[in-house]
């Protein structure tokens, strides 16, 4: 049962950025986080404050054109999916998305592409544009909303 736990209203980027680094001391290896939203809401960003956070990297492209960009952290790898130019679902499986699944944080971007073979057991993240910024609302399980008490 997925509950809707949290949501935050956020004026800018460096909110954003801010938002995802917060997010990101309550992941753990194996945790899916998937990202939803309209085209330029914030996915890339909220997931740069979180890749930056868990990895303490710099450079976070968007993997648009490359669809996956992994990152090694210390404890463990984080996989960046963009699923916006997924044809197919069963396409994930050229990703190694198996692998990022059984040992690594996965975020991904438009999970929608993934129709049957969405993972559960998620961490729904949704953002929507407002008047003066972004909304981002949390939603899982009740083991996620524990885990982000406080946050």
């Amino acid at each position: 049962m997925t509950l809707s736990f949290a949501q935050y209203e956020i004026t800018d980027a460096p909110h954003m950025l801010a938002l995802g680094a917060r997010l990101a001391g309550r992941l753990r290896a194996c945790d899916v986080v998937l990202l939803s939203g309209a085209l330029g809401a914030g996915k890339t960003t909220l997931s740069r404050g979180l890749i930056k956070a868990l990895c303490d990297v710099d450079d976070v492209p968007s993997p648009t054109y490359t669809l996956l960009q992994t990152y090694e952290g210390p404890e463990f790898p984080v996989y960046h999916f963009d699923l916006y130019r997924l044809e197919n679902p069963e396409d994930v499986w050229e990703l190694g998305i198996e692998e990022a699944l059984d040992e690594g944080v996965s975020l991904i971007e438009w999970p929608q592409r993934l129709g049957d073979l969405s993972p559960d057991g998620a961490l729904h993240v949704e953002i929507e544009f407002m008047e003066t910024g972004r909304m981002v609302k949390l939603s899982g399980d009740a083991l996620w909303e524990k885990r982000f008490d406080n946050v």
